[in-house]
């Protein structure tokens, strides 16, 4: 494989809670496009925040009125320990081979209210890119009449203090270039073989690789029961095996939205609905819900542009990854939350 990965951002993000109370029922906060996440990048420390040796990047942002200002040490780059790279022991020369991993990080964390949020890009020395969130801050919270047990949050205390259920969806736009811009995407199931002559035992299963060829096709969910990941493949380079390069999308922990298919956050945020869309290039698509969702009723982005229904097969495509983290508070998260990833 000899990927390139040319183009990848947080393209969308929002905290969808489940209390229907008055005061809480209207906290559906797109962090991204309302607040302009990366305007609040934390100013960051040697110690705390990053450790090890280190390169700081100061980011230049704009304010309201257009001028430029810096947020000083705003992003980190750094290389940690992540464990083994790989062992082997050969039992019959008793030989034992170990090597260390190393990951170089990239990072920045952003303050938006409450909650404090840890953007970081790992890369692998096996090649394995990965992205992870990590949630902490202070919990927004309610109150319920002493000894009263709330439906939709959990109590923090007996004066009826208590934290309410709620989601934190991202959306990650991939622009993909693996070995030119031809680029199909594909979904891979792993199927259990029949029973019969060619699986006389029945311990058979193979995985099995479906193109998809449209963006109504490309609208998928993760399946952990199919194994399902999804590989992005040039179909005319081969690699050593002489099969198609790619590369591999892996899901993580995810979850489903479980509001309502009418409710105001799911018609603003529709992105949250599928886990994968794939797209053909076009720049003016880079956010997942459209440009401007404080001022929108809902359906602009990805369900929009996808209407067209428009091929994604053998062409510049990009792919959009939706990840969820559901957050029912526990008692540990009070006063302030160990951080969640």
């Amino acid at each position: 494989m000899r990927p390139i990965l040319y183009r990848a951002s947080l393209s969308e993000m929002v905290v969808p809670y489940g209390d229907p109370a008055p005061v809480h029922r209207r906290k559906n906060a797109f962090d991204a496009g309302e607040y302009n996440i990366g305007t609040l990048a934390n100013p960051l420390e040697l110690g705390c925040d990053c450790l090890g040796e280190i390169r700081y990047f100061d980011a230049v942002m704009a304010d309201t009125s257009g001028e430029p200002y810096a947020i000083k040490n705003a992003v980190c780059m750094h290389e940690e320990d992540y464990g083994l790279l790989w062992k082997h022991t050969d039992f019959r020369t008793e030989k034992v081979e170990v090597r260390r991993s190393r990951r170089l990080v990239v990072s920045f964390i952003a303050t938006v209210g409450n909650y404090e949020y840890g953007f970081f890009w790992y890369l692998y020395q096996d090649g394995n890119i990965e992205f992870e969130v990590k949630l902490t801050g202070i919990m927004s919270t309610g109150a319920v009449e002493p000894g009263e047990k709330p439906k939709y949050g959990q109590l923090l205390n007996k004066d009826g203090l208590y934290a309410p259920i709620h989601q934190h969806f991202f959306n990650m736009r991939l622009d993909m270039n693996v070995d030119g811009q031809e680029n199909t995407v594909y979904e891979v199931n792993t199927e259990s073989a029949p029973p019969g002559d060619e699986n006389p035992i029945g311990n058979a299963f193979y995985t099995e690789a479906t193109p998809l060829s449209t963006e109504s096709e490309a609208q998928r969910l993760i399946d952990p029961f199919k194994a399902r990941y999804w590989k992005v493949v040039n179909p005319s380079v081969e690699n050593a095996a002489g099969e198609p390069v790619g590369y591999k999308l892996v899901p993580h922990d995810n979850v489903v939205p479980f509001a309502q298919p009418d409710a105001s956050v799911m018609k603003r945020a529709g992105f949250m609905t599928k886990h994968l869309w794939v797209t053909p290039h076009e720049p003016s698509e880079m956010h997942a819900a459209g440009d401007y969702p404080n001022q929108h009723m809902g359906g602009a982005g990805l369900p929009e542009w996808t209407k067209a229904d428009r091929p994604v097969e053998n062409t510049d495509v990009v792919v959009w990854y939706t990840f969820g983290s559901h957050h029912a508070a526990r008692l540990e998260d009070w006063p302030v939350m160990p951080v969640q990833y």
